[in-house]
């Protein structure tokens, strides 16, 4: 009878927890649609606020009465603009006057030299925010689609923002889709089972709704900003490490349904056995990811507690909502595969793993240095990746209307027009700041902007306008605004203008934008790689109590991680033929390869510890890579896949990030934690445990073995 009360108290409280968590599902679940209200994606908005660029637009609030965004319709005939054409521009300009975020006056249209161009400037304000894609989505309605020849694009900034915006929409739901389609798939195919799959998934699927709210709350607070990439990365990483929790604890849950009869007893041991894995490698993560708290750009600092909150709340949802449904489950969720009672060996059930690790046994040596000496020549792939500023052009994977505008108006008007550096400087020194400017190779021309918030070119007589002391000066190059050449200008610009004696001259606008982020991004590799290598250091010391093996662990992920970039050069070069990587590539790549994948040694580290203290290091090392080879594996593929889901977003930084973390996680899961880690560990021995006590008695008994002899 004690029993049986025993059972059903247990029943009874997982089902209160199943119950309470529906519940927060029910509230929750609305918020993964609504992310996108709280989400923003002015680029300017995340450089440091002590960046120049910062610094110009500061000031520049001072010359307009509002704050505006360009947005440059441009219209293009091969054969020469007509004067039809003239007077559809001339009624489009006034039509476009109209629309609802637009600044009036527009100015006149600007011929092209060549005759085949005229170009619209629409400033529109930028206390529309998010709104701006819906504004250029009217201008391009209003503009009209190609007709008889004339071709029509809305490009500029703001085309630019809106065309992110539209791609940043997939993420409510193309994105989610194919994430939940990849994990359904691979569930199905790991567990062959008609039930046990629906458990993992309908965690996952609380994870990321409890995580989506939390993430909201905060956002909407503005506690964290949120913009498109934190938003992809955030359903891609929640999906991902939480079926890889759930993977790891329900492969332990099936290990003791074979020892103990009652399913109560069986989850307890499972749980007890698993949460520290689980925990250690979720900790590991989020405090990796609040490293990104130490970046200088905000892009960066959003993504850190972004990730993190949905890290943390998958961690409590699959420690808590998972086991309660796998108690409700009992034996029959694993139908047609029910695991008995029957105290069998678990590793009888892993035969290939079994033969891995007597491969490993046999060939240890070799094995690690085999192994280690390929990652090593896959790093070789690291000069083909070229880290730059991916210009509009390269941005995205699809040919948006803002890359064919701007390609449009780099045929006709000097590349930089419709996006000038732009030059504050103060007005005694205003002339001669602008002589030295229109010097520096790569200028095309530099004038003085008239009248406080006059979007029309000054005439040649029109006094500029001073404000605090300050004139506005605007240059135009002659690269593109997003290109290579662009930036290497206004880095001379810079040097040129601030030599001018008492001039305090400060230069901003898109390129300098970029230029600031450039380097405020190789500043946060510096800064930010080394502290994450030292906290997962402390972590792995912790939950291992030793100090070579941690060493060890982050040296075989540290190699994994620069193969992993070597190969990626290598694909992105010559497979996905694209230019280069995006300034935050390396770093966002470093945090989550090394946390994600120091999480798959910590599983596999965890066993073997575990399995070391009963059998003794070297039988332990084996049994460990024999019982957790499989589960590790499984949930290596289900997070590579996920992240792999980036692709449906036509963005390439997005793409790129998938890939690396894909590529980079299959070669921890196939590579390293299955031949290299093992390996290494088994070759070591017991000193693999050093300083531990684990260690320290292996040693002991090596020492009473020889007295005996």
């Amino acid at each position: 009878m004690a029993t049986g009360r025993g059972r059903g108290a247990a029943t009874l409280i997982a089902a209160l927890v199943v119950v309470a968590w529906l519940v927060v599902g029910v509230v929750a679940g609305p918020y993964s649609g609504r992310l996108g209200e709280v989400a923003t994606n002015d680029n300017t908005a995340f450089l440091p606020a002590d960046a120049e660029a910062t610094r110009a637009q500061d000031l520049a609030a001072g010359f307009a009465e509002r704050r505006t965004t360009p947005a440059l319709v441009v219209y293009e005939r091969a054969t020469g603009i007509t004067e039809a054409d003239r007077r559809r521009v001339a009624a489009d300009a006034a039509r476009l006057a109209g629309v609802r975020g637009v600044v009036p006056p527009i100015p006149p249209p600007v011929p092209s030299r060549d005759g085949q161009a005229l170009q619209v400037v629409v400033p529109i304000d930028d206390a529309e925010g998010e709104r701006i894609g819906r504004v250029v989505d009217e201008l391009r309605a209003v503009a009209g689609a190609d007709t008889g020849g004339l071709a029509v694009h809305v490009a500029g900034p703001a085309g630019l923002l809106a065309d992110l915006i539209e791609v940043f929409r997939a993420i409510d739901g193309p994105l989610l889709l194919v994430t939940l389609l990849v994990v359904l798939v691979i569930l199905l195919v790991v567990y062959r089972s008609p039930v046990l799959w629906i458990l993992p998934l309908l965690a996952a699927g609380m994870s990321y709704a409890l995580a989506a709210l939390l993430v909201y709350v905060l956002a909407d607070a503005d506690v964290v900003t949120l913009n498109g990439q934190a938003q992809g990365i955030l359903t891609v990483l929640v999906f991902g490490a939480g079926t890889d929790y759930a993977l790891l604890l329900i492969a332990r849950y099936r290990e003791e349904l074979h020892r103990h009869r009652r399913a109560w007893d069986a989850l307890r041991a499972a749980w007890r056995a698993a949460a520290p894995a689980i925990v250690g490698s979720g900790g590991t993560v989020i405090v990796s990811l609040l490293c990104l708290l130490l970046s200088s750009l905000n892009s960066n600092r959003a993504l850190g507690p972004v990730a993190a909150v949905g890290i943390a709340a998958t961690l409590l949802v699959m420690l808590t909502f998972l086991p309660a449904l796998l108690l409700l489950g009992g034996r029959w969720a694993f139908w047609p595969r029910r695991p008995e009672a029957d105290r069998a060996d678990p590793r009888a059930e892993h035969g290939i793993w079994s033969r891995v690790a007597g491969f490993v046994a046999r060939r240890a040596r070799p094995v690690w240095l085999v192994t280690a000496a390929a990652l090593a020549v896959l790093t070789v792939g690291l000069t083909q990746l070229h880290v730059t500023t991916l210009g509009q052009s390269e941005l995205f994977t699809t040919r948006t209307d803002s890359v064919a505008g701007q390609e449009a108006i780099s045929r006709h008007y000097p590349a930089g027009a419709g996006s000038p550096a732009t030059i504050f400087t103060s007005q005694e020194t205003a002339q001669q700041v602008a002589r030295v400017a229109e010097a520096v190779p790569g200028v095309a021309s530099v004038r003085p902007v008239a009248g406080r918030g006059s979007a029309a070119p000054p005439e040649a007589n029109a006094p500029p306008a001073v404000v605090g002391g300050r004139v506005q000066l605007e240059a135009t190059l002659t690269d593109r605004p997003d290109s290579v050449g662009a930036e290497r200008t206004v880095r001379k610009l810079r040097k040129a203008v601030h030599r001018v004696p008492d001039s305090q001259s400060v230069v901003g606008g898109f390129t300098a934008v970029n230029v600031d982020t450039a380097d405020a991004s190789a500043r946060d590799r510096n800064v930010i790689i080394p502290v994450v290598l030292a906290v997962i250091a402390v972590v792995l010391a912790l939950l291992l109590r030793a100090l070579l093996a941690p060493v060890l662990l982050i040296a075989t992920v540290v190699l994994s991680f620069l193969a992993t970039l070597g190969l990626c050069g290598l694909i992105f070069r010559y497979a996905l033929d694209y230019p280069g990587v995006d300034q935050s590539f390396p770093l966002f790549a470093f945090v989550f390869l090394v946390a994600l994948g120091i999480d798959y040694n910590i599983f596999l580290m965890s066993r073997v510890r575990e399995e070391s203290v009963r059998r003794g290091t070297r039988p332990g090392v084996l049994a460990g890579l024999t019982l957790t080879g499989g589960v590790i594996t499984s949930a290596g593929i289900v997070l590579a896949a996920t992240f792999s889901a980036l692709a449906v977003l036509p963005l390439v930084v997005l793409v790129e990030l998938g890939v690396a973390v894909a590529v980079g996680v299959l070669l921890d899961t196939v590579v390293v934690r299955s031949l290299l880690v093992p390996a290494l560990s088994y070759d070591i021995g017991p000193p693999v445990w050093w300083p531990s006590r684990l260690g320290r008695r292996a040693r002991a008994a090596r020492r009473a073995a020889r007295h005996a002899r």
